[in-house]
């Protein structure tokens, strides 16, 4: 056997591996909850209840639009505070840029769990405990990861297209909105896609901060189908694969200026 065909082989079997939790937590879905564990495991549903899915929906309605509107917050505003600091810390020069992007970086040293405690006392003091603005404004106003990508990718665009906007009297936010952004659509786009995972996965905060139920999100409503003595499995499943689909769905589209993204940012250093 070649090497190219060894590498499929291990290729496949690590795509099947990771493919059977996915496929399972799909067919749990569909099934009557006596069926979800039964032994010998099963992956095609008896008879498939798509009324699961029905019933999972109008459960975690609520929350599915807490989930959308705060992913939409911290994409929309990471992005303009993220594209803001890169093409500073990359075209504009100042006194103390290369400290202050050095202190930037160094703060993405210090693990989050450290400045929890000092963090909720903040929140508390100024009200914003069991609300959503520690869930959104804290990440966008610090966007270490987004402001190093579109740093690096503002860095690859080559100096004559700012000199030649210069030349046409464009000031520095004209040549930032107008010239340059439009050249980092696939870093806008890794961050944005990255920032939305984030967003759409974060367990944490919500747990943390967050204490009325109509303000909670998407990942801790599947908790809503765990009871005492009894957990509706297959419930729970059909709502992990409702809050897979928007992200799954937005990776496949992004997918090409992601990986572009991801690449241009790599060129210079």
């Amino acid at each position: 056997m070649g090497r190219a065909a060894l590498l499929y082989v291990v290729l496949a079997v690590l795509a099947i591996a990771f493919a059977v939790p996915l496929i399972w937590m799909v067919s749990a879905s569909l099934k009557p909850e006596n069926e979800v564990m039964s032994l010998p495991p099963t992956f095609i549903p008896s008879t498939p209840l798509w009324s699961n899915y029905v019933e999972a929906f109008h459960t975690v309605l609520p929350f599915f639009w807490n989930s959308s509107k705060l992913a939409f917050l911290n994409v929309v505003f990471l992005l303009l505070f993220a594209s803001l600091a890169g093409y500073g810390f990359a075209r504009l020069p100042f006194r103390g840029k290369n400290i202050a992007f050095a202190s930037l970086l160094a703060t993405a040293m210090i693990p989050g769990i450290i400045y929890l405690i000092p963090q909720y006392i903040l929140y508390r003091e100024i009200g914003w405990i069991d609300t959503h603005y520690p869930l959104w404004i804290p990440r966008v106003l610090t966007p270490v990861f987004g402001t190093f990508l579109l740093r690096q990718a503002f860095m690859s665009i080559p100096r004559e297209l700012e000199e030649a906007a210069k030349i046409d009297g464009a000031n520095a936010f004209t040549i930032y909105w107008r010239i340059m952004l439009p050249n980092v659509k696939p870093a806008l786009a890794a961050v944005g896609v990255m920032t939305f995972m984030d967003s759409w996965n974060d367990l944490f905060g919500p747990l943390i901060f967050v204490n009325s139920q109509e303000l909670q999100t998407l990942p801790l409503a599947l908790a809503l189908f765990q009871g005492e003595y009894f957990t509706q499995t297959n419930l729970m499943m059909a709502s992990a694969t409702i809050s897979v689909i928007p992200p799954l769905v937005l990776f496949v589209v992004a997918q090409k200026y992601f990986v572009q993204g991801v690449t241009m940012t790599g060129i210079r250093g």
